[in-house]
């Protein structure tokens, strides 16, 4: 269990943070990169919470979910491999929380048409929000994807974010009435 006391150390004053294995890196190290923005992409998805939580309940659910397992990909990507020796199993994602994860992107996909263009962000606040808590997911996923050439990080984890930008795009079609409102990309249009 967490307990927070006080929200200011001064540890961090130096320009480094703990990870959770009490190793101290730079604020701008890749790992603490990856799930710095793993946890933008979080605050984005309760941005747009804001506007599904009474329009779309069940939807809401999911990105409910969502958000505490952006927590938890927080904490597994905050704990090295080296975590084990803490005389704890360091919190990972796992392949049923993907699982979980494909299975309501299936069911939200249903009713959407097949697209015919690339779609735009807008359309209605809670669409364009969830467009932007996609792209920030994916350029999560794109940190955990260069973490990865340096040093090892969890596979399940990046099979998660990756889904869960799949799951914004659709969860932002959902919003626009099923894709009806979708806006859409008119190549040339302004030429």
């Amino acid at each position: 269990m967490v307990k927070l006391n006080k929200i200011y150390t001064r540890t961090g004053d130096d320009g480094t943070t703990g990870l959770g294995t009490g190793e101290r890196r730079l604020k701008f190290d890749l790992r603490v990169k990856a799930y710095g923005t793993v946890d933008e992409a979080n605050a984005c998805i309760g941005l747009a919470r804001v506007h599904t939580r009474t329009t779309h309940p069940d939807l809401d659910t999911m990105l409910s979910r969502i958000q505490n397992d952006l927590f938890d990909l927080g904490a597994d990507l905050s704990t090295p491999d080296g975590g084990k020796e803490l005389g704890y199993e360091p919190l990972r994602i796992i392949a049923t929380q993907v699982t979980r994860l494909e299975n309501d992107l299936d069911l939200l996909n249903t009713n959407l048409e097949p697209l015919r263009s690339f779609v735009l962000s807008g359309g209605s606040a809670a669409s364009a929000n969830l467009h932007l808590a996609r792209t920030v997911a994916r350029r999560a996923e794109r940190m955990m994807v260069e973490l990865a050439q340096a040093e090892p990080i969890n596979p399940e984890g990046l099979k998660y974010i990756n889904r869960v930008s799949d799951f914004l795009f659709v969860a932002a079609r959902v919003v626009n009435d099923n894709g009806k409102a979708d806006v859409l990309w008119v190549p040339g249009q302004n030429r």
